[in-house]
């Protein structure tokens, strides 16, 4: 089924694709797309059912939203990109990459995972937004034009995450079909995602780099760290 999705394109050079997490939008991006315009022609969409992309079904699968994404780079005519997605975000450009692995040229995966363990799997089971401080929720508000239904939703099929095991179960020889440059983002102390996921997918792609973040937790790389992102990040994409 085709889903429309809301996308913005700025700047020129090589097609990079941005990618939110699961509960953001292609909002998240503004702190760096000044920048990173200039060295590439940005597409920021918003991932289905997620700011103002709609979902016509009430579950999230990142296979789903991965043929998304590469239907509107064909509506574009885009063939071979870059990518950078930020946990949901990376999950999905995991599945664009084993899908139609000769598109993409490079991409980096923060916080993505192969498989959701049982630690992630508890906290998705009591995930709720009375659970995110103030000034999260405030956020979400201001991505989700759809209003607290949106958001509800969105929680909803987080929640549903925890009894899901046929949208992400990448094995090594899945991710082994990966021909991306790849760099995976990683903190240590992710609540959700243990290092040695990130460790095995360092193994199994073939073109992989792992850069782990002290004291890291789950999307390591707001807040002061955001600068150092940015270098980092670019620095890869560019080379």
């Amino acid at each position: 089924m085709e889903v429309p999705l809301y996308y913005e394109v700025h700047g020129s050079g090589e097609p990079l694709v941005l990618l939110h997490g699961f509960g953001g939008s292609s909002l998240d991006w503004a702190p760096s797309a000044a920048q990173w315009a200039g060295d590439f022609q940005l597409i920021v969409p918003d991932m289905r059912g997620h700011g103002r992309s709609v979902n016509p079904v009430s579950e999230f699968r990142h296979d789903a939203a991965a043929g998304d994404i590469l239907t509107l780079l064909d509506s574009l005519g885009v063939t071979i990109f870059k990518g950078l997605g930020v946990s949901g975000g990376g999950n999905v450009l995991l599945h664009v990459a084993t899908m139609q692995p000769d598109r993409v040229k490079a991409m980096v995966l923060v916080s993505a995972t192969s498989h959701f363990p049982d630690q992630a799997r508890a906290i998705m089971r009591n995930y709720t937004f009375d659970l995110l401080p103030e000034e999260e929720r405030e956020k979400m508000r201001r991505r989700h034009p759809g209003g607290q239904a949106q958001i509800d939703t969105i929680f909803a099929q987080a929640r549903a995450f925890a009894d899901s095991y046929d949208d992400l179960n990448f094995t090594a020889q899945d991710l082994a079909k990966i021909t991306a440059r790849t760099l995976l983002l990683q903190g240590d102390h992710d609540p959700f995602y243990p290092l040695q996921i990130s460790v095995d997918m360092a193994t199994a792609i073939p073109q992989a780099t792992l850069y782990i973040v002290r004291g890291g937790g789950h999307g390591p790389i707001g807040g002061e760290r955001w600068p150092d992102f940015v270098k980092t990040a670019s620095a890869f994409l560019l080379e």
